[in-house]
């Protein structure tokens, strides 16, 4: 061989060992659970029906406070300046005044103010307490009346009144007589539609003008689903959400006087319409939107489907969303997120097409150092399909890892693709995150979610179970390295998870978690008892079916739990007994189970205070490092 070959030939070898070098499983660097975690830097961007202010909500001293923005000099200035509670909701009027509430989580109440954008003065609205307020129309006829519900007369019935927000009266418009769910207005706020339930059938009420009684004319079964959006124009029809006919959710119209439904507008056959977007003040509907392995979108309107072409050319790969827009349609505030983008606020001028970032969801974040959330399908034991998403730690090579699986809430809730804070947070310290929309989850159509009723610690858990053995089959997951984390009923899921399955998981983190459907029930808030009918069915009857409730409560089976702990619980969560919890723990200590549980006060469901969240993330770290390293 010559010389010349020997010298190629070690080239050659030279560059194939640094290709598998270069090829070898990085470690991500890894990003500050501050910057997964943190507040805000501005959300929540509104824009005054007049065009001439943004607004929107920003960290200050770690809690979110509300500013105003002018764009005619760019100039904006903070109107709020709350330590203690963060501003958690507001809207505009149709005369530049902005309403925004805080919630008192101390003292369990809510507060409500008014600013007038033109004085930038702010006065005191509305406080009640253990009150829940729901915004149902704003007037274009007197800019002063808002149509609001309020459960201020009966803590578990929302009663309809009429706000006046320059002096705070209160005039009641509807009596609800304790079985009204939902109120729909028409463009003026009268309210000719409502929807009741008695927990077991869902009756749609009508009446053709503000001086004629309500009457039914739609009754339906909790198996089906009807949601009534708003009047086609004329008075007489109005469109729906509704599966009454048909497998999936579809867009359909009803003839309001009759009940009977005259058009399905659109569906689709894949999955439900999830929500559409309908233009109120133009009676236009917009688009239809459901979600496979992303959202997608049907457009009705030609010339919102152009400006929609416009806007998302510029942001491939992300969902976009115009969440708010002035009365004239001239300008807009578009939203656009994705897997690996916590998002991005921007405002479009239509007249000039120029598209104006104006905040971040979070700055520090770098999509290039995250995961993709990727769509994955197994199938259950007793051959259902199960789909899902699955995100591998960048620099992996999807084999052999240690694995966080993550149980939505809700059993009739989803998980989705998009940004997820945990999700990146997770497979920025090296593990597989996998989140399964089990039998019952919502999007799938009829017959899956009726596929989960009565299965709550029968099928539903086993769909989670199946997909963990799908995880080890595809060799993703280390066997020996697999923890569950959820929150409320995904908490559950954990606890029945490590207590009926000890040998699949390493350890478990539950965050405000069912754990017994007896209190759970009986406990509930006044204003869930038109579910309570409805929940028996789908749940369990606790007289009926204590014995099956009873056998899966995690609060009975202290004694199967084997694995450490880590429970995360807000003091103020009205779904939770922390007597009931605090004697849990207890029980579980004093059987020798190892429990990090952490306790604040100052928190509802979920924590919103910024220490607290970084306390939650860091206790969360440390555990799953100690108890999935496998050095154990």
């Amino acid at each position: 061989m010559s010389v010349t070959m020997r010298f190629w030939r070690l080239i050659f070898c030279v560059l194939m060992l640094a290709g598998v070098v270069s090829c070898r499983e990085k470690t991500p660097e890894r990003i500050p659970i501050l910057d997964f975690f943190k507040t805000p830097e501005k959300s929540f961007f509104r824009i005054s029906p007049d065009g001439q202010y943004i607004s929107y909500l920003k960290s200050y001293k770690g809690k979110q406070n509300l500013f105003v923005q002018s764009l005619a000099d760019g100039k904006g200035r903070m109107v709020t300046e709350f330590k203690d509670s963060p501003v958690t909701d507001y809207f505009w009027t149709f005369n530049n005044q902005i309403i925004y509430s805080i919630d008192m989580v101390a003292s369990d109440s809510l507060k409500m103010f008014a600013l007038d954008v033109n004085t930038f003065k702010t006065r005191a609205l509305f406080s009640g307490y253990k009150v829940k307020f729901r915004l149902l129309s704003r007037s274009r006829i007197d800019h002063n009346i808002l149509t609001v519900s309020l459960n201020k007369r009966d803590e578990g019935i929302f009663d309809v009144y009429h706000l006046n927000i320059r002096t705070g009266a209160l005039e009641l418009y509807i009596t609800n007589p304790g079985d009204i769910t939902d109120w729909i207005t028409d463009v003026d706020g009268r309210i000719l539609l409502a929807r009741a339930s008695d927990g077991v059938n869902t009756t749609i009420l009508y009446r053709p003008n503000e001086q004629t009684p309500f009457k039914p004319v739609i009754v339906s079964n909790f198996r089906d689903a009807i949601r009534p959006i708003a009047f086609t124009g004329n008075g007489k029809n109005f469109y729906a959400l509704s599966n009454l006919f048909q497998d999936k959710m579809a867009l359909v119209k009803i003839n309001a006087e009759t009940g009977k439904q005259i058009e399905v507008v659109y569906k689709e056959d894949r999955a439900d319409i999830m929500y559409v977007e309908y233009f109120k003040e133009k009676h236009r509907m917009d688009f239809a939107a459901w979600e496979e392995s992303k959202p997608q979108k049907h457009f009705f309107n030609d010339t919102v489907k152009a400006l929609y072409d416009k806007i998302s050319v510029n942001f491939k790969g992300n969902e976009t969303r115009i969440v708010d827009r002035d009365s004239a349609e001239k300008k807009f505030i578009v939203y656009t997120y994705s897997d690996r983008d916590p998002g991005s606020y921007y405002l479009y001028d239509n007249a000039t097409a120029k598209l104006t970032r104006i905040g971040e969801m979070n700055s520090t974040i770098e999509p290039a150092q995250l995961s993709d959330m990727k769509p994955i399908s197994y199938k259950a034991s007793d051959g259902l399909v199960i789909n899902g998403y699955l995100t591998l730690p960048q620099g992996s090579n999807g084999k052999n890892l240690p694995v966080v699986v993550m149980p939505h809430g809700g059993p009739w809730a989803r998980s989705t693709w998009g940004y997820n804070s945990e999700v990146q947070f997770l497979a920025n310290r090296g593990y597989a995150v996998l989140q399964m929309n089990f039998r019952g989850s919502a999007g799938y159509g009829k017959a899956f979610r009726n596929a989960g009723f009565k299965q709550v610690g029968g099928k539903i858990q086993q769909d989670i179970t199946d997909g963990v053995n799908w995880l080890i089959e595809q060799k993703i997951a280390d066997p020996k390295r697999i923890a569950i984390y959820g929150s409320g009923f995904g908490g559950f899921s954990a606890l029945y998870g490590v207590s009926f399955h000890p040998d699949m998981y390493r350890c478990a983190i539950v965050q405000n978690g069912l754990i017994n459907f007896f209190t759970f029930i009986k406990d509930a808030p006044p204003f869930f008892k038109p579910y309570l009918k409805m929940t028996y069915e789908m749940v369990g009857n606790p007289e009926t079916d204590a014995e099956h409730l009873r056998a899966i409560s995690p609060v009975f089976h202290a004694d199967k739990i084997k694995v450490p702990l880590m429970i995360l619980q807000g003091g103020k969560d009205i779904r939770s007994n922390i007597t009931e919890l605090n004697q849990f723990v207890l029980e579980l200590r004093k059987k020798k189970v190892p429990v990090n549980y952490i306790l604040k006060n100052d928190e509802r469901s979920f924590f919103r205070n910024e220490s607290n969240r970084i306390l939650m993330y860091t206790e969360m770290e440390k555990f799953l490092e100690a108890n999935l390293s496998g050095k154990n």
